[in-house]
């Protein structure tokens, strides 16, 4: 008894199945599957690549972050507001209209005054004064020690130019001139030996 050959089925094509030809389905979809993964037959041409690539999305994370940013200052600011106006409510009693008993005419109901003259107190006065005139000292104080800070680093700082002005001079054939760098040492034996 002689065997039929084995045929195998790699979805090139060709074969004929239950329901007739098949054409380009193999195991995962064939031919046609793969080339739609692949981006097409041909691939993309260089100015439909360049048009993929230069379309806007509309995502721009910096522009979000700005927008999220403004959105919280936003909510911040109504609800201090709504905070501001709920203490204004709080402290100020209602203000109700009591009409007059004479008349029966909406004009003899007393209105309330639109202009109010501010009236500062004496006391407050005096004591905005007194706390100007403290700032003012105070700003002395600081301008005078700044100014102090100053005038002592410019002193310090002269005195290091000099001492390195003789510390790094030198003789006409080069050598180092000994006299200022014993003065130097002997000056700061004393002072140690001193403290």
């Amino acid at each position: 008894m002689k065997r039929p050959p084995l045929r195998r089925d790699d979805g090139a094509g060709g074969g004929e199945g239950e329901e007739g030809p098949r054409k380009g389905k193999g195991r995962w979809g064939g031919r046609r599957r793969n080339e739609q993964r692949l981006g097409g037959g041909g691939g993309l041409s260089l100015a439909a690549f360049a048009n993929a690539k230069s379309r806007n999305t509309g995502y721009n994370p910096a522009l979000i972050k700005k927008q999220k940013e403004f959105y919280r200052n936003a909510k911040l600011i109504s609800k201090y507001k709504r905070s501001k106006k709920q203490q204004n409510q709080s402290n100020s009693p209602p203000s109700f209209t009591i009409p007059k008993e004479s008349g029966d005419n909406g004009n003899d109901v007393p209105k309330p005054h639109s202009k109010k003259k501010k009236h500062v107190a004496p006391s407050l006065k005096e004591e905005y004064e007194k706390k100007r005139a403290e700032d003012e000292k105070a700003k002395k104080e600081r301008d005078a020690i700044i100014q102090a800070k100053r005038e002592e680093r410019e002193k310090s700082e002269a005195r290091r130019k000099d001492l390195r002005d003789k510390m790094f001079k030198k003789t006409r054939s080069g050598q180092p001139v000994m006299k200022y760098r014993i003065q130097h040492l002997l000056e700061t034996a004393l002072e140690t030996s001193n403290k």
